[in-house]
């Protein structure tokens, strides 16, 4: 960079006074900082690199302190970065600031194919570090497997599943399947139907890869537990929270089966808990649900479909939690290869598992065409929702669905909707149970509760006909 980029650079972060994902700061006023190794390695690690300035003392305010040597600092640094396998190239950059000299050394992020950059000292494991805004932290297993198993393109995917049997496949599903295939691959239809299985991955070496487990097999949780989903529905904004009867989820499930009936069941979970509002348009009633059905599909599936599959993972399920503010799809493997966040949907990726989409394919449970993405980004905007959220962290891809629950609560946590407080006064006359008033608002007990009575209970519109027992499944509320 050049020194006034840097000077701009050490005024950002004396103004915000914090270092961030991508720029450390050293003191280096009374020598070299001895054990940059972390820092090295997890700059190199992601793809932006990061910046390390010296002669800035976090310890003091972030003040400029200067370097005590600048010739001696890039050389010792250098010699450090030596130590890195593959060896870190810094590009320094020295200037003044407030009377000081201080330099900067700007690590860049290395090809996929060289992660993870570590130090050579204490080893690969010790050695391989990732950032985490401001800190440097060990990368687990799984983050250093991840790159390998990119790299070398294992294939998870297609292990043999060493618990399972072939006799366990459904009969059914494995006879439609094969005439899927003919039907649509006929250059490969003169094959017998095991030839077929074993070219298509259902079986390998005469048993069942994981992907045929997932597919075909009477109960594939028998050989591997945790490949299922667990779907909940929490009481609040955050796991934790409460419901009135001191409850931690309204409702709670643990989905199993093949991949399609685990999509199925999810989607049901989805529907049946999502709260829905009445439109009449043109003397015309319909039904609104709080999502589009057809995102949170694509969610769910994707989470099944590209989740990583190896023994890293297999141990965790994917999570389905809905909030009263959003709705959040949890699976185990962050971002596979070089695709990005911002590239989610923009561009053909590698697909981590190859073998399981095509079988999918051929049950006409996915396309496989990498519509899932902007299917998810379009459905929202017709909704008039926020933009689907991405992440991908530490070994999670979650995908983030929000509904438009702060568009009808103020700061004080009170409806917008006075029509609708007034109305529920004037039911309430006669005293009414929580699912009465539920039922009156076409709402689910909780958010009917939580987004309209208690409000009202609260500056005294609405009393509670047992006030000292405020959680008695035998309240009632009335208005005077």
């Amino acid at each position: 960079m050049e020194s006034e980029d840097l000077i701009k650079l050490v005024r950002k972060v004396q103004a915000q006074r914090c270092e961030t994902q991508t720029i450390e700061v050293k003191a280096a006023n009374n020598g070299c900082p001895t054990k940059l190794y972390d820092t090295l390695s997890s700059f190199s690690n992601q793809d932006g690199g990061g910046v390390i300035i010296f002669g800035v003392d976090e310890k003091q305010g972030f003040e400029t302190v200067g370097v005590y040597d600048a010739q001696d600092l890039q050389h010792r640094v250098a010699e450090q970065c030596k130590q890195m396998q593959a060896a870190v190239r810094p590009l320094f950059t020295v200037c003044e600031v407030d009377g000081r000299i201080i330099a900067a050394a700007e690590i860049p992020g290395v090809d996929l194919a060289q992660r993870p950059v570590y130090y050579k000292g204490v080893g690969r494991v010790k050695g391989s570090f990732v950032r985490v805004g401001e800190a440097d932290e060990p990368m687990s297993d799984y983050e250093i497997y991840s790159y390998d198993a990119y790299c070398r393109r294992v294939r998870d995917d297609i292990r043999v599943a060493e618990f399972a049997e072939v006799l366990q496949f459904r009969p059914e599903l494995i006879a439609q399947y094969i005439a899927a295939v003919k039907k649509e691959k006929a250059h490969i239809a003169k094959l017998s139907d095991d030839q077929i299985l074993n070219l298509m991955a259902v079986i390998k070496d005469g048993k069942p890869t994981l992907a045929g487990v997932l597919c075909f097999s009477e109960y594939p949780q028998a050989a591997f537990p945790q490949l299922c989903i667990t779907a909940v529905v929490v009481p609040g904004l955050k796991i934790g929270d409460k419901g009135l009867d001191g409850e931690r989820f309204l409702a709670n499930k643990r989905i199993e089966g093949t991949i399609k009936e685990m999509l199925d069941e999810a989607m049901l979970f989805i529907k049946r808990n999502m709260r829905e509002k009445t439109i009449i348009a043109n003397g015309q009633r319909s039904d609104k649900t709080e999502y589009p059905i057809d995102a949170a599909r694509e969610a769910v599936l994707n989470s099944l479909m590209h989740r990583d599959y190896s023994i890293h993972t297999e141990g965790s399920p994917v999570r389905i939690l809905m909030f009263n503010d959003r709705m959040e799809i949890w699976n185990g493997g962050g971002l596979y290869g070089k695709l990005t966040i911002d590239e989610l949907g923009m561009t053909h990726a590698d697909t981590r598992n190859q073998a399981l989409a095509n079988i999918l394919e051929m049950q006409k449970v996915a396309e496989n065409r990498y519509s899932g993405i902007p299917t998810i980004r379009e459905e929202m905007a017709v909704y008039h929702l926020p933009e689907p959220i991405f992440e991908s962290k530490r070994g999670n891809f979650i995908v983030t669905l929000k509904n438009n629950y702060a568009a009808h609560i103020d700061d004080a946590g009170a409806p917008h909707s006075a029509s609708q407080g007034i109305d529920l006064i004037e039911f309430c006359k006669t005293p009414r149970s929580r699912d009465e008033i539920a039922e009156y608002l076409g709402k689910t007990q909780y958010y009917a509760m939580k987004v309209f009575a208690e409000p009202l209970l609260e500056i005294g519109e609405l009393k509670m006909t047992i006030p000292d027992k405020p959680k008695s499944r035998n309240q009632k509320y009335y208005s005077e």
